[in-house]
């Protein structure tokens, strides 16, 4: 991996600020990678989307790019990247020291640059097009059913048929990535029935039955567990409380990661697998001591359920504090909502459109509700357009002061809850200032 030297990561991210939203504008709509707004859950739900129905296509093709960012060309690259030439020549010939010894660079995009995904997928955008091609007619397409779903150089074709995908769609993009550079990796790029399934972004899709099923794959859920395992090992001599804080937030990731999928048999597979771990953990720390001691010292009764690992740390304020071990299964199954393909954060028209989103993503996690609660005691409970109260039966909707699609950001100080009429009403007149809500208005309410 190159490392870009500060004044040229610096250098690269003020031309992002100008290539990012001409790549959000010509991207391929079911490109999910690497790009604002967008992410694995979309991916995923998009698979169900054209997996999942009796008439879906029976087989796919998983396709992985070798070496996808040290192989793309660069004379491919400094023909169709929409920047100064000049710059992009520089960053891509700057080559790299290596234990003292500098190295040409004669392929491939500087990695670790903030600019180097936006380069990938503008290399790879243009695929879901040419894909098009092959059966242009809406008839005709149908019954292909092709389709691309892709996250940065991993995506899954589907097509009616093995050998539409055989004799069709493997040779179009081994062409497509040919004319990049890049080549598909022979050992990662197989042709499988829905039936026997697939693993992607570390979900397992498959169908049982005709029913898709779409689940954490075993892989991922092996190399989970052997990491909280050497987690566990790695700090036999830490308290309970203190290997407790180091677990929750790894838990909890990859809890949430998986919690828009069919994971409860698998969270309870891993609560219990991590309840063995802490429970070798425990026993061996005091091999001395009877089973019951060990139980009565590390895992207590809490909310009415037994065998909670629970430790004891010095909280913020200087106290004591109880913590306990958070359980896979505490993560609630939620069905994501995908992103619109022809979405653009940085477009006007979609301003709106993003601003419900994140209001859904905020009432769906903690720190979400805290910012909402937050915002809503800064305006004294008020919709600054119109002065009214806001409730629960009135709804809100987030604003951001200064449109996202014009620079602005996400935090506190550029967003206002107004009632959804009010934020209609400001965005049908292409107005984004919003008066402060007085402070006598609460007291009238």
């Amino acid at each position: 991996m190159m490392m870009p030297a500060m004044s040229c990561r610096a250098m690269q991210a003020l031309y992002l600020l100008a290539l990012e939203p001409v790549a959000e504008t010509t991207g391929d709509w079911n490109s999910y990678g690497f790009r604002p707004e967008r992410s694995t859950a979309d991916a995923i739900e998009q698979c169900f989307n054209v997996l999942s129905h009796s008439y879906s296509a029976p087989w796919t093709l998983e396709g992985d790019i070798k070496a996808c960012f040290d192989g793309i060309s660069h004379e491919w690259l400094e023909a169709h990247i929409p920047m100064d030439k000049t710059m992009l020549h520089k960053w891509l010939k700057a080559g790299y020291i290596d234990k003292h010894i500098f190295h040409q660079t004669e392929e491939g995009t500087p990695q670790g640059g903030p600019i180097s995904p936006v380069l990938a997928n503008l290399t790879l955008d243009g695929l879901e097009d040419k894909l098009r091609t092959l059966h242009p007619g809406f008839h005709q397409s149908r019954r292909a059913k092709i389709h691309l779903v892709r996250f940065a150089d991993d995506f899954i074709i589907t097509a009616s048929s093995k050998e539409l995908l055989e004799k069709e769609v493997k040779p179009l993009v081994e062409a497509f990535m040919r004319e990049r550079g890049l080549e598909l990796s022979a050992e990662k790029t197989l042709i499988t029935p829905i039936a026997d399934g697939f693993d992607f972004l570390g979900q397992n899709v498959r169908k049982y039955n005709g029913k898709l099923i779409i689940k954490p794959s075993k892989k991922n859920v092996k190399t989970f567990l052997e990491k909280v395992r050497r987690m566990v090992k790695e700090h036999q001599g830490a308290t309970a409380g203190n290997l407790i804080l180091l677990l929750n937030p790894l838990i909890r990731g990859w809890a949430r990661y998986h919690q828009h999928v069919v994971s409860k048999e698998t969270f309870q597979d891993v609560d219990s697998a991590i309840f063995e771990m802490l429970w070798q953990w425990a026993r061996k720390r005091h091999n001395n001591k009877p089973r019951r001691w060990v139980k009565d010292k590390y895992f207590h009764v809490h909310e009415g359920r037994n065998w909670v690992f629970s430790g004891v740390v010095i909280g913020r304020d200087g106290g004591v504090e109880t913590v306990r071990l958070f359980r896979a299964t505490q993560t609630p199954i939620k069905r994501h909502i995908k992103i619109r393909g022809e979405a653009n954060p940085f477009d006007p028209a979609w301003e709106v459109y993003f601003e419900k989103r994140l209001g859904v993503k905020m009432e769906s996690t903690l720190r979400g509700k805290r910012q909402l609660l937050a915002l809503w005691k800064s305006q004294h409970g008020l919709c600054p357009h119109c002065h009214q109260r806001i409730t629960k039966l009135t709804g809100w909707h987030n604003h951001h002061k200064v449109w996202r699609s014009k620079g602005g950001g996400d935090q506190l100080e550029n967003r206002v809850l107004l009632h959804p009429t009010c934020h209609q009403q400001l965005h049908s007149q292409g107005n984004a200032e919003v008066e402060p809500c007085s402070e006598e208005g609460i007291g009238k309410a």
